[in-house]
C-alpha cells in the first residue's frame, strides 16, 4: 500500500496523520502544544516540545495505521521563527510564534523610513510583526552573543518546517520550501530566491538561511523511519493543494486558530490594492505558482476564548448548541481583535470589543456573535479579494479546518457571501495536502491532475439569506470594526 505520512505541526497542537493513496485517513495521533505568553502581545512555543511531540505523534500514527509509509510530508504553522545551534541542534530561545507582536515598534519605525513599498514589491507582503524577518532580528539582537555567532555561521534559522527537517534528518538537511520562504519578508517571490537587499534592510546574516526547494521533491531521508521526506508546504498553501484548488480563480478558507483565505492565481503574482498579500503557492515543479491571501488572526481561537476566558462552555464542541439556543445575536456584535486585526485592515494596535450589549444579553447571544464574527471577518477578506481580481469573482468557496465542521457557521458564511460553501469529505486538507505533495514528490502520483480527481464533496451550503439582508449585516459589521479602529 502506498501510504503517506503527514506531519501537521500547528499553532495549538502537533499531529501526525496517515493517508492511503486515495486520500482516505487511516490513522491520526495528536499532542497539545503549550502556549507561552511572557508579556502582553508576546507568544512563544518551546521548539524542543514541538519536535518531541511531533516525533511521538509520527511513531503513534504509523503504529496505529500498521503500514510503512512510502513518503513523509511536512506542513507547519508559518512565520513562526526558530533559531538554533548548528552543532548541538539546541534552540537559543523559545520560538517566536506568528501571532507574536513584540516587533510592532520596529515595523512602524521601518514604515516611517519609507521602506514598506520596496519590501512589498519584492515580497508581496505587508511590513508587519506577523512575518519572520523582524522576529529573527529581535532574536539576534536580544539573545546574548547570537548576532556574532550567526555571522560566524554557527547558527541556523528556520520556520517550523526547517526545524523539523533538521531534526528528522539528524542535522543533515537545512532547507525550506518556496511557500514557507515567501512568508519571511526575506524572499524575492518574483526572482525566487533570498534577497540580499532585504537581508541588508533587516540586518540578517545570509549564513543563517536554509536552502529553498520546490514543495514536492527530494528533501532527504527521515532517519528513524527510513523513508524519504518528499513534500513540504506552509499550512495554508498545503490546504489549498489538499483542496485541489490548483487552477487560477479557485479558493479555499481554512477555519483554524485563525482563518486563512487563499485564491490561486497561477503563474501571475497579482499585486493587491485591497490589503491582501501575494504569496507563493505550493510548487510541484520548477514553475512558480502564486496566490492571493487574506489572514484573519482570530478565527477558531474565539471559541477557545469562550471556553477558557469566559467559561461559557466546557468543550469547544458545545458552542453550536449554545449559539442555536437563541434565534439571533440580539444585536450583539463581537470584533475579536485579541491580537490586532489582519487583512484587509492590518491594524496590530486594534483590540477586541463586544458591542450592542443590553440587560437581556446572555452567554448564548455572545456565543452566536462569536461564531458570526468568524464569518464576518472571512467575508471582509473575500470581498477584498473580489475587488482585487475584478471580473474573475469567486463562484464557490471550499472550506476546511476544525471549525468548518460547524454547520451553523458554514451556513452563515454562505449567506453572507451569496455563493455556495463546499465542505469536502476530508476536512483534514492541510495534512492531506502535505501527504499529496509527498506522494507527488516520491512518484506515488504521476501528476497534479491525478490528485485533483481525489477531491470529494461532503456537503454544499447554499445561500438562503437575501442579498439585501446580507448587505445590511455586513454594513453592521463594518460599523463595529470602525468603532474598534477609532
Amino acid at each position: 500500500m502506498d501510504a503517506l505520512l503527514a506531519l501537521d505541526q500547528g499553532t495549538s497542537s502537533s499531529r501526525a496523520l496517515v493517508f492511503d493513496r486515495a486520500g482516505r485517513l487511516l490513522a491520526v495521533a495528536q499532542r497539545e502544544l503549550a502556549q507561552h505568553y511572557p508579556q502582553p502581545g508576546w507568544v512563544e512555543h518551546d521548539a524542543g516540545e514541538i519536535w518531541a511531540g511531533q516525533l511521538a505523534c509520527a511513531r503513534e500514527a504509523v503504529a496505529r495505521a500498521g503500514v510503512r509509509p512510502a513518503a513523509i510530508g511536512i506542513t507547519n504553522q508559518r512565520e513562526t521563527t526558530v533559531l538554533w545551534d548548528r552543532r548541538t541542534g539546541e534552540p537559543l530561545h523559545r520560538a517566536l510564534v506568528w501571532q507574536d507582536r513584540r516587533t510592532a515598534a520596529l515595523c512602524e519605525q521601518m514604515k516611517h523610513q519609507g521602506l514598506e513599498p520596496r519590501i512589498r514589491a519584492l515580497t508581496g507582503l505587508v511590513l508587519d510583526p506577523y512575518f519572520s524577518a523582524t522576529k529573527l532580528r529581535w532574536l539576534l539582537d536580544q539573545v546574548p552573543g547570537a548576532r556574532a555567532r550567526a555571522e560566524r555561521g554557527e547558527l541556523a534559522f528556520g520556520t517550523v518546517d526547517s526545524w523539523l527537517l533538521w531534526q528528522l534528518t539528524g542535522g543533515r538537511v537545512h532547507a525550506t520550501d518556496v511557500s514557507n520562504a515567501s512568508r519571511t519578508l526575506l524572499f524575492d517571490i518574483h526572482r525566487g530566491g533570498w534577497s540580499d537587499e532585504l537581508l541588508a534592510l533587516f540586518d540578517i546574516p545570509r549564513a543563517l538561511l536554509p536552502e529553498v526547494l520546490p514543495s514536492a521533491g527530494a528533501y532527504g531521508v527521515a532517519g528513524e523511519f527510513g523513508v524519504p521526506i518528499a513534500g513540504v508546504a506552509g499550512d495554508q498553501q498545503a490546504a489549498l493543494f489538499g483542496q485541489a484548488a490548483l487552477a487560477p480563480g479557485q479558493a479555499k478558507n481554512t477555519y483554524g486558530t485563525g482563518c486563512f483565505l487563499l485564491m490561486h492565481t497561477g503563474a501571475q503574482a497579482h499585486a493587491s490594492t485591497q490589503g491582501l498579500i501575494t504569496t507563493r503557492a505550493a510548487q510541484a515543479g520548477s514553475a512558480a505558482q502564486y496566490a492571493l491571501e487574506g489572514s484573519v488572526f482570530v478565527g477558531g481561537a474565539v471559541v477557545q476564548w469562550l471556553r477558557d476566558g469566559l467559561g461559557a462552555i466546557r468543550d469547544s464542541r458545545e458552542v453550536q448548541a449554545l449559539a442555536l439556543s437563541v434565534p439571533d445575536t440580539g444585536g450583539v456584535m463581537f470584533v475579536p481583535a485579541f491580537a490586532g486585526l489582519g487583512a484587509p485592515y492590518w491594524r496590530p494596535d486594534a483590540r477586541g470589543a463586544l458591542l450592542g450589549l443590553t440587560r437581556g444579553t446572555t452567554q448564548a447571544h455572545i456565543a452566536r456573535a462569536a461564531l458570526e464574527s468568524i464569518a464576518f471577518q472571512s467575508a471582509a477578506v473575500l470581498n477584498a479579494m473580489n475587488a482585487d481580481v475584478g471580473v474573475a469573482r469567486l463562484t464557490e468557496l471550499r472550506v476546511d479546518g476544525g471549525a468548518s465542521a460547524n454547520d451553523l457557521l458554514m451556513q452563515f458564511q454562505a449567506d453572507l457571501l451569496g455563493i455556495p460553501v463546499l465542505r469536502p469529505r476530508v476536512i483534514e486538507t492541510t495534512a492531506l495536502g502535505a501527504a499529496l505533495l509527498a506522494g507527488l514528490g516520491a512518484g506515488v502520483y504521476a501528476s497534479a491532475d491525478e490528485i485533483g480527481a481525489l477531491w470529494q464533496l461532503e456537503r454544499a451550503f447554499e445561500p438562503r439569506m437575501s442579498r439585501d439582508e446580507a448587505g445590511a449585516r455586513l454594513a453592521q459589521w463594518d460599523r463595529a470594526v470602525r468603532q474598534v479602529l477609532a
